[in-house]
């Protein structure tokens, strides 16, 4: 961006900031349904065990990238949306494990 003022990288950054915050609060959103959906009501039809494990995986990672990085809105929007998953997951064994006791 040689050619450009810095009035405009300014709103550039801005605008950088501002779409990284809306990408954050909608990625740790759209874990509460699910979480809602699972310690609520108790439902964990159509819900994959792997796929938790495996998401709970990828912002572990993300985690480590970010602490790599020295970036903390990468480890804390990943640290958030690592413990929703990581409820569903606990919630999803919790329930398998209660309807698997005879009663």
């Amino acid at each position: 961006m040689g050619g450009v003022s810095p009035a405009v990288r300014g709103a550039l950054a801005r605008i950088d900031g501002y779409l990284g915050l809306a990408a954050s609060l909608f990625s740790m959103a759209s874990f509460v349904p699910q979480v809602l959906k699972v310690w609520r009501d108790e439902d964990n039809r159509g819900v994959s065990r792997r796929m938790y494990v495996l998401t709970a995986l990828g912002f572990a990672l993300w985690i480590g990238y970010g602490i790599a990085r020295g970036d903390a809105p990468i480890v804390l929007t990943n640290s958030v949306c690592f413990v929703l998953s990581v409820a569903v997951l606990a919630r999803l064994v919790w329930l398998d494990t209660d309807r698997a006791k005879p009663h």
